[in-house]
């Protein structure tokens, strides 16, 4: 499996950001880390050893990026208005710098699926419904889609327009909608054991379908924990069964 890593100066985050990339071709999925974590999580947990098979044969190529969460909703010593404007600027980064990367890195139509566990499935379901114009899909794992689980009370326009559960059903823009409708890959997957939240999908799902947006709601069961071998399950299952 042919694995580079890339860094370049962000004008979004005024700093450099790394990215790692695996695979050669095929469609590109973006892995947005989990909670504080960096660009090799999913490396040091062996996701990447059990996608390698896919990898290899050609279907997808992988890129994952930093998080700023330590910088944002996790920084306890940041105001809260303070945090949703660092995560802004990772919004920027991710649209403005991170999808211009892989597609000069692949081609202008390769398709793009934006992917991530825990609060990476917020962040990915976020970005997804900003930009459908630019990611064709999303595969949100184990996830809560209401940002103010993470902002410890704080609540504002930054807060609400990324926080999916908030905004969405007041989304009128036909543009977005229709985008977001013709995606064929809007998938929740959400384990039903230790410390997942199963309703946090639920209530993803009940948002996504009073807009009339198509989607897949996967429950699984108790033996499926808040971990990573959950995910190293859900997401080459799939990858494989779904694309």
């Amino acid at each position: 499996m042919r694995r580079e890593t890339f860094s370049w100066y962000s004008p979004a985050l005024g700093k450099d950001m790394p990215i790692v990339s695996y695979g050669h071709y095929g469609f590109a999925l973006l892995l947005v880390p989990t909670a504080g974590a960096d660009y090799l999580e999913y490396e040091r947990f062996q996701l990447m050893d059990v996608l390698q098979p896919i990898i290899d044969s050609g279907k997808l190529r992988v890129f994952s990026v930093n998080s700023v969460n330590k910088e944002s909703w996790l920084n306890n010593e940041m105001e809260g208005a303070h945090k949703g404007i660092r995560h802004n600027q990772f919004n920027d980064y991710i649209f403005n710098e991170v999808v211009p990367f892989i597609k000069n890195n692949t081609s202008q139509e390769t398709p793009i699926i934006v992917s991530g566990a825990s609060f990476g499935a917020l962040h990915s379901m976020n970005l997804f419904l900003k930009r459908p114009d630019l990611f064709q899909g999303v595969i949100a794992m184990s996830g809560v889609y209401d940002l103010t689980e993470y902002s410890k009370g704080f609540y504002d326009d930054q807060v609400y327009f990324n926080s999916p559960v908030h905004y969405l059903p007041n989304l009128g823009d036909e543009w977005y909608l229709n985008h977001i409708r013709g995606s064929k890959h809007i998938h929740l997957l959400t384990g039903s054991g230790a410390y997942e939240d199963p309703q946090g999908a639920r209530n993803m799902s009940h948002v996504l379908h009073q807009q009339g947006i198509p989607h897949e709601l996967d429950v699984w069961g108790q033996e499926w924990t808040h971990d990573w071998p959950t995910w190293k399950a859900m997401l080459p299952e799939y990858l494989n069964t779904r694309f």
